[in-house]
């Protein structure tokens, strides 16, 4: 097998590398093909299921390696990374130790310069040029993460994957296309602090030392005109698109087949307060040719759940005001005040009540930067301000607005011109920045790279945050006064470290193992999102002359719509590595790559408790109550606790005597296992349900704070929508 080129940037940037495993290699063995059939041959056999011409594949479509600017900053040995880690080790982790069926690699366009994008091809190819071509056991996509970021809702468009399904030159754009980022090509790390950095960590220097190198040439690489076609463009040039609507144009430019993905939309630790979908309904902002699919769940949290809670009030002259208090939702902008209220000397005061006012105000006024605002203030100060208590895995800070719930309701009246709605299929990934494709399979790891965690064993003034403030200091302050500041600051990134977590799948109902198949299911949206678990899902409309209607589908209906629910477990697992993994890797490769842990199936699965029905109806009218139209869940299925799965059948009678358009989907919920962090931040609640102290997970290597903070999680899968449609008039 021809060797890649998949370490250039490294062997000239970072110098020679420590680890002899970062050769940047694909390890040219494939999976045994038995192992590949029995695979598929116990997915199918699990449960009397529909449409059994169609196989239930298992893939991540969003994988991170060291190209991506953060995924780099991840691998800082000083922190607990593992150093460089190329798009060989997401390839051979997919096929070995995560045992996908197919995956795909995004590295954050913003870091990825022609060079680097030509050997991300590359790689790809490589990855797919091992094993049986007609059969494969891993079928790997090209794509890259376009990562659009503002400080306001009305700028901000959030984070969209971006995959094609060739691999071949001629069929793939010979550019990346990011997104403006005012941090773009800046190190997160001064030059004297890598050397510094590099002496006190010696054996790792070149990491250190050469830092700045990889921002170099991205900074070195010259911005793309605007206003020229992408495929008219120099070839060696930085390619931005400054909004959707320009990415999906530069496609269209290329003309090749490609799915947009948003996903993480509802993620705290990068989106505007107050964010909505609704700018995004538009014919500029949204293409359904394009975007088709939604990932709702990754190791950054689930996006799926709407709240009629709201982190701001937002006038209609735009000022932004702080909600108050409730018994489900505790706004940070209300425990600002009231942590500068504690530094009062006459609490109720003038004085005391003007303070309190204004570290609200300045929360809301620093948006994403907001809990800088309150000097010293901890972790464990904030309590459990911000987050939804009762959301299965919730991201860090949820924002309904941009919750996939909140985008199902939307709908333009017909003589309003742009799009009428959006109508996704549900996926899940991983979202993993150390190569880790499919880390999900087993509980594990949250400090060992199986999660985003990272920290330092000794805090210094290299490493220790430079805007924490004096926890004396009785006023609150605006960012903007504080001078430069990074974006790990920026982001209250040790508070996000209690919702990382192990990361989710997409699974695809297909027709076959190859590229084709699985981009046709994808493609036509016969896909459902998992939470990690390989849990087997069917969901069908019952046609009434005997038609099934899979998940993903759209019709316009006028009778009661029927359904049909068939769920299995996901399989126990077993300790270790198979057999062939570790002839095909080596001990040390095993252990260095997978931790020494892989997907092992035993033969037992996991008993599904209860299927949940969720019903959401379009809006009709522009004043409706957005949480009106969400019943989630609308209906509970209890199942049988036996190994042969769950079958459930519905139906809605109202949609016939009250048609509007509405979707269906249905989540597997599956036995509670333990999970890394899914227990958030650990409340403690008083007698009244009140948070009173948290116990977060943290970053940092102290000896204290080395558990996996595991919990109690039912895991689940989550189908795709079918959407049913009252019939229009003619």
């Amino acid at each position: 097998m021809q060797r890649t080129h998949l370490v250039v940037l490294f062997t000239v940037v970072l110098g020679a590398c420590a680890d002899p495993l970062m050769d940047g290699e694909v390890t040219a063995t494939a999976l045994p093909d038995a192992s590949v059939s029995e695979r598929v041959v116990k997915q199918v056999a699990a449960t009397a299921a529909p449409h059994r011409d169609r196989q239930i594949l298992f893939g991540d479509l969003h994988t991170h390696t060291s190209f991506s600017p953060d995924g780099f900053i991840l691998g800082m040995p000083m922190t607990g990374g593992e150093g460089v880690r190329p798009p060989s080790d997401a390839c051979d982790y997919a096929r070995y130790c995560s045992a996908l069926d197919f995956w795909g690699i995004s590295d954050h366009a913003e870091g990825i310069t022609p060079r680097l994008w030509q050997e991300t091809r590359e790689s790809i190819r490589d990855c797919n040029a091992v094993g049986n071509a007609g059969n494969p056991d891993l079928v790997s996509f090209l794509g890259f993460e376009w990562s659009h970021v503002a400080a306001i809702p009305e700028e901000h468009f959030g984070h969209k994957n971006v995959f094609f399904r060739d691999t071949e030159e001629g069929k793939v754009p010979i550019r990346a296309i990011a997104a403006p980022r005012e941090q773009l090509a800046k190190a997160p790390i001064p030059r004297f602090a890598q050397f510094a950095l590099a002496a006190m960590d010696f054996s790792n220097r070149d990491f250190y030392i050469n830092l700045q190198s990889y921002y170099d040439e991205i900074a070195a690489t010259t911005i793309c005109p605007r206003d020229v076609p992408s495929d008219e463009l120099p070839e060696n040039c930085l390619e931005l698109a400054h909004n959707p609507g320009e990415l999906f144009s530069k496609l269209d430019d290329w003309g090749y087949d490609a799915l947009v993905i948003p996903h993480g939309n509802a993620w705290g630790l990068s989106t505007p307060l107050g964010t909505t979908w609704d700018k995004q309904l538009s014919d500029e902002y949204h293409d359904p040719d394009y975007q088709k699919l939604i990932e709702i769940y990754s190791g950054h949290g689930n996006s799926e759940e709407y709240r009629d809670w709201t982190p701001v009030v937002v006038d209609e002259e735009g000022v932004h005001s702080c909600p108050l208090p409730r018994d489900d939702f505790l706004p940070c902008c209300w425990r600002a005040g009231e942590l500068i209220e504690a530094r009062c000397e006459q609490p109720g005061s003038a004085e005391c009540d003007a303070r309190v006012a204004k570290a609200r105000q300045d929360y809301l006024d620093n948006g994403i930067s907001g809990h800088l605002t309150v000097p010293g203030a901890k972790v464990e100060d904030w309590l459990n301000c911000g987050q939804c208590e009762d959301c299965f895995n919730p991201a860090f800070k949820l924002r309904p607005g941009v919750s996939t719930q909140y985008a199902l309701t939307l709908n333009k009246p017909e003589n309003e011109p742009g799009k009428q709605s959006f109508r996704f299929g549900f996926i899940g990934s991983s979202d993993n920045h150390r190569a880790r494709a499919g880390n999900g399979y087993k509980e594990m790891g949250r400090r060992a790279g199986n999660t985003e965690t990272m920290g330092v064993a000794k805090p210094n003034r290299f490493n220790a945050p430079k805007h924490a403030g004096d926890p004396a200091d009785p006023n609150s302050r605006r960012v903007e006064d504080m001078g430069p500041i990074g974006l790990q600051e920026l982001r209250n990134q040790e508070r996000q470290q209690s919702f990382y977590l192990t990361g989710g799948l997409v699974a695809v109902h297909s027709e076959g193992r190859d590229r084709d198949a699985i981009w046709h299911a994808l493609d036509n949206k016969q896909v459902y999102a998992t939470s990690g678990d390989r849990i087997l899902l069917w969901f069908d409309m019952l046609g009434s002359e005997g038609e099934r209607y899979p998940m993903g589908s759209e019709l316009e209906y006028a009778q009661t719509p029927r359904f049909e629910v068939s769920a299995a477990g996901a399989f126990e697992q077993k300790p270790g590595c198979p057999d062939y993994v570790t002839g095909s890797l080596g001990q040390s490769r095993q252990n260095s790559l997978c931790a020494g842990e892989c997907y092992h199936p035993g033969d037992r699965r996991k008993a599904i408790t209860r299927i949940e029905v969720v019903r959401i109806r379009t809006r009709v009218q522009a004043d409706e109550s957005t949480a009106s139209l969400i019943e989630d869940p609308w209906l509970v299925l209890p199942c049988e606790q036996d190994d042969g799965g769950c079958s459930v059948q519905f139906e809605d009678p109202d949609f016939a005597s009250s048609p509007r358009d509405t979707s269906y989907y249905v989540r597997a919920i599956q036995e509670p296992t333990l999970a890394v962090n899914a227990g958030g931040l650990r409340c403690e609640y008083d007698e009244s349900g009140r948070c009173i102290a948290v116990n977060p997970c943290y970053g940092d290597f102290r000896t204290d704070r080395q558990d996996d903070c595991l919990s109690p999680n039912e895991e689940r899968a989550w189908s795709s929508p079918i959407y049913v449609l009252a019939e229009s008039e003619q």
